[in-house]
């Protein structure tokens, strides 16, 4: 958590998946090289966003990778394809996410690439729930908190990049690829009027962008993202080659 000297803005911005630090006992487990494996990361999201806590704003990081755990999903969203043993009976294996491969914990990366050499058992996606996700999300939850009782509102920015590639199909009715894709859940997490300012200060700076297409939100945007609470919330995918 990178905190100002004192929080003078209701605004929490959050990096879940620019994490680089990879664990030994997991590059072990798999059986691709570091490098193939940084593939899924959204590549130095935190440093884009580091100059927030100047402005009066806290910013939290998950420093684990996103192919280790993924914190922008729910808990038990597991595919029991990579596991030797049962899931719990509430766990999720059937969402789109987990049918791609890129659930809680991924079973690939890149293109397509296998990451794990053998079936693991539950208790290792256990540990790293334990160890990681409901850690960050107790830290982030509390900043939210603590935002709401200090202000009586509270607006998380959740901020991603997007490989260029992937995207170059989506363009902006003047033809021009998206740069920056804004996500508000089609307007249930985040008032309108937020997501507007956004949009057109965006344009202001002379990038090109879109609204909840091909990225709506992710689980952090649905699950904190509850405006009749006061807390608002909107995600941010910023082109990877505007900075790389």
């Amino acid at each position: 958590i990178i905190a100002p000297e004192r929080q003078t803005t209701p605004v929490v911005f959050s990096s879940p998946h620019s994490g680089r630090v990879y664990p030994a006992d997991f590059l072990v487990q798999s059986q691709l090289d570091p490098h193939a494996l940084r593939a899924s990361e959204d590549a130095f999201v935190d440093e884009l966003f580091s100059g927030v806590a100047d402005l009066g704003a806290p910013q939290i990081c998950a420093q684990f990778p996103r192919v280790y755990l993924d914190v922008n999903r729910d808990p038990l969203e597991l595919d029991p394809t990579m596991f030797e043993d049962a899931l719990p009976e509430r766990a999720d294996t059937t969402s789109a996410r987990v049918l791609s491969g890129i659930g809680t914990i991924a079973r690939i990366v890149g293109n397509d690439q296998a990451v794990y050499k053998t079936r693991m058992p539950y208790s290792e996606a256990k540990k790293r729930l334990e160890s990681c996700y409901f850690p960050y999300h107790k830290a982030l939850q509390d900043l939210i908190n603590q935002t709401v009782e200090r202000f009586g509102t509270c607006l998380l920015v959740d901020c991603h990049s997007m490989p260029s590639p992937h995207h170059s199909n989506f363009h902006t009715p003047k033809g021009q690829r998206a740069e920056i894709v804004l996500g508000d859940r089609w307007g249930a997490s985040c008032d309108r009027s937020i997501t507007e300012i956004t949009e057109r200060t965006i344009l202001s700076m002379g990038y090109s962008v879109r609204c909840n297409t091909p990225y709506a939100g992710g689980y952090t945007t649905q699950h904190y993202g509850q405006p009749d609470t006061g807390v608002q919330a909107i995600q941010i995918e910023i082109d990877r080659s505007l900075y790389m």
